[in-house]
């Protein structure tokens, strides 16, 4: 019963991100607040001709002083008989097609909090003279709100585009920004929630929900018999101080006109709580390891998006689920597991538990399914947060191309990458073990020696008889940008469900590559 109360709770009370964010759908008419941007050069988008005033707004602007270069810059205007408008300047102008996109988030997400403070339940954007992708990505984010509170709550605002003549990206408009947003809320959501209410089980019955009625999907939620049966036992050495069942979820999606075309595959680390098993962590902060299954929310998330929004590929996601606990069953340090693709591990640090479970999962797909591009999504280090911070999540890859196709996705979509260096010199630091490899090589570049365990489980990386490789690897480490301490135009503090409009992003452009 109580089991199943916590369920109800997380369905319903939070009410699933996407569906949340389709009822704040709204029409172009009966809008309470306007969004108006302010162009570098101080001219402000005129009003939709459904909503005439006769106030000259260019003179209220400029007779309070407001500065159009100065970014960020707000006035909101009540108005008797009209829609509150909430004013915002742009700020400087760019000549990088990007820094301006990103000038738009940030304009549209705080003018939308604005509004939202001001009063407003229905807010329009008018983007007539910005892109209209961006404004309905940074308008959905900043609106975003999670909270198990049960006292009376302001109702989100609806938001959607004011403008009959938006300005859009090439094949990005306001429904694609909106189907963007909405799969990195949802990954927000996921990590957000206590361990308590998203389990193994309960977490992949999330996505089942999630992906229900949509076409070309295909979703299998496999037990630890299966595992067992395919030698998954790094990934089951793990799952062994836990009374919670873990979960091998599985799914497909054949969006390609060839459904047997090689796929790209996605990887994510979906462990739901981690204490650190044997190798405890420390008790100060870590309730924030609930989100510690961030990089299986992330790829289930891009997936998600990319299934709305129809992209013609192919994909395979798996994601190892399972809590990591100390128990009388829990493994131990110095045990030697051997994993599915035969190598043997030594575990030094159950702590270190992340790489164990990705590294068959890793193996699985590029054996089974032979992807053409493998990527891997993980809250691997706390390594990667001391070199790169919140800013940038950080990026191992084989090849040039996935990384520059990868970068140029993340800075579109101001999602940034940072390429951290993948080099067998890191090797000695997690090869002199008594087994083929050791899941921890100490502090020194402690993100690189574990993007280097996991390469050593990615089936074809290598090529052989003087061929190329036959699947290009990324490893994304998001454990940096997994959680915002301080507010944005259009990020609250918390967890932001990074990497998940970079991933998309990538998948829509090697979509358009391969059609």
């Amino acid at each position: 019963m109580l089991r199943n109360r916590i369920q109800r709770l997380a369905y319903n009370h939070l009410s699933p991100s996407l569906n949340k964010f389709q009822r704040m759908s709204s029409t172009k008419s009966g809008f309470d607040a306007l969004v108006l941007p302010v162009l570098p050069n101080g001219e402000i988008t005129q009003l939709p001709s459904a909503y005439p005033s006769s106030l000259n707004i260019s003179s209220v602007w400029t007779a309070t002083n407001a500065k159009s270069t100065k970014a960020l810059e707000k006035r909101i205007i009540h108005q008797e008989n009209g829609p509150t408008l909430s004013l915002v300047a742009l700020g400087k102008g760019s000549t990088s097609q990007n820094a301006t996109r990103e000038a738009t988030r940030r304009a549209v997400g705080d003018a939308v909090k604005a509004a939202k403070d001001a009063g407003a339940r229905s807010i329009g954007i008018v983007a007539d003279n910005i892109s209209d992708h961006d404004a309905a990505v940074a308008s959905n984010l900043a609106l975003f709100e999670f909270t198990l509170q049960t006292k009376e709550r302001d109702p989100v605002p609806s938001v959607s585009c004011a403008s009959s003549q938006p300005r859009s990206e090439s094949g990005l408009q306001w429904n694609t920004g909106e189907l963007y947003a909405q799969g990195q809320n949802l990954a927000r959501e996921l990590m957000e929630l206590p361990a308590n209410m998203l389990t193994p089980t309960i977490f992949c019955e999330r996505v089942v929900k999630e992906f229900e009625g949509l076409d070309k999907v295909e979703i299998h939620v496999h037990d630890e018999a299966w595992a067992s049966e395919k030698s998954m036992r790094t990934f089951l050495s793990v799952t062994q101080g836990t009374a919670e069942p873990a979960k091998f979820l599985e799914i497909h999606y054949k969006g390609a006109s060839n459904p047997d075309a090689r796929p790209l595959g996605l990887v994510g680390k979906g462990i739901t709580f981690d204490s650190g098993g044997i190798s405890l962590k420390p008790g100060a902060g870590m309730k924030l390891m609930r989100g510690d299954m961030g990089g299986a929310a992330t790829v289930v998330s891009a997936l998600l998006t990319i299934v709305k929004l129809g992209l013609p590929i192919n994909v395979v996601l798996a994601a190892p689920l399972t809590e990591n606990m100390p128990g009388g069953r829990a493994t131990k340090p110095g045990d030697v597991f051997v994993a599915m693709n035969g190598k043997t591990v030594e575990v030094d640090n159950t702590d270190a538990e992340g790489r164990l479970v990705l590294a068959d999962a890793l193996t699985y797909v590029s054996r089974e399914f032979k992807p053409h591009t493998l990527i891997d999504v993980a809250t691997l280090t706390g390594a990667i947060q001391i070199a790169l911070g919140e800013i940038f999540t950080g990026v191992f890859s084989t090849t040039d191309s996935l990384w520059s196709t990868l970068h140029a996705a993340g800075e579109a979509e101001y999602d940034r990458f940072w390429r951290m260096p993948l080099d067998e010199d890191f090797g000695p630091q997690i090869y002199k073990g008594m087994a083929d490899l050791i899941n921890t090589g100490g502090r020194p570049g402690g993100s690189c020696t574990a993007a280097l365990f996991l390469k050593a489980f990615v089936d074809g990386i290598e090529g052989k008889d003087g061929k190329a490789p036959e699947v290009e690897w990324a490893h994304i480490d998001i454990a940096g940008t997994m959680e915002a301490t301080r507010a944005g135009p259009y990020q609250k503090p918390g967890m932001t469900g990074r990497g998940v409009r970079g991933l998309v992003e990538f998948a829509r452009r090697l979509s358009q590559n391969q059609s």
